[in-house]
């Protein structure tokens, strides 16, 4: 059998193949609740939230918070938050489906997120995801999180894959697509289900920007 071009496609959680009904913004705001950020300081911090989407959570809150003690009190309170909206979260229509073609075509699927091994586990509990893909990983399995391209090239570290040019990544954040960019992939996709618009995705340097992960199959040809 004739190999892919592409042997292993790294996809986004939150926003490209799961939707959460903007429960991340939800629980971000908890975060902030939590440790009862002033008036006067919150809408800063709220922008900077939104503007950093698809970052390892914990790096967000240490940007905001600084003290080290103080950003993973806020994590946790985003964590709860979330845990306790996580019966609102369902596949992207498709995604499921979708990432079912890749792998019947030979190409490993990848997960990738933001979130902690604990959050990104209920989720995949939630969505009844343990099976879904070749390999899983959070910033905590591979050393950094978006925007550095570290959960890409674990990712194809564990599933053997031949180069980073055999590579695909796709997800709905400017920080995913300049993961995606940094890691050496070939293909760099944003979708529009999530976060960030085109015009910003594409500054980001995808290499293609499209509605949803349903038709990114057919750029990997």
């Amino acid at each position: 059998m004739t190999e892919p071009r592409i042997q292993l496609a790294c996809l986004d959680m939150a926003g490209t193949t799961v939707s959460d009904g903007g429960a991340v913004e939800r629980a971000s705001d908890a975060a902030l609740d939590a440790m009862a950020v002033p008036v006067a300081d919150r809408v800063a911090m709220v922008s900077y939230v939104r503007d950093t989407m698809g970052m390892s959570k914990i790096d967000v809150f240490r940007a905001l918070f600084v003290d080290e003690e103080r950003s993973h009190a806020a994590n946790s309170a985003f964590e709860d938050a979330y845990a306790q909206a996580i019966d609102e979260a369902e596949p992207v229509p498709g995604a499921a489906e979708t990432i079912g073609a890749l792998r019947e075509r030979g190409i490993r699927v990848a997960l990738t997120t933001g979130f902690s091994a604990r959050t990104r586990d209920l989720l995949l509990d939630a969505l009844g995801w343990h099976d879904v893909a070749d390999v899983v990983l959070s910033p905590s399995d591979a050393g950094r999180g978006r925007p550095y391209p570290d959960m890409i090239l674990t990712a194809l570290i564990r599933t053997g894959t031949d180069a980073v040019q055999a590579v695909a990544v796709v997800g709905d954040t400017a920080a995913d697509v300049t993961a995606g960019v940094r890691s050496g992939a070939s293909v760099v996709v944003g979708v529009l289900s999530g976060a960030d618009d085109e015009e910003r995705l594409s500054t980001a340097g995808a290499t293609a920007v499209v509605s949803s992960i349903v038709t990114v199959p057919a750029l990997l040809v």
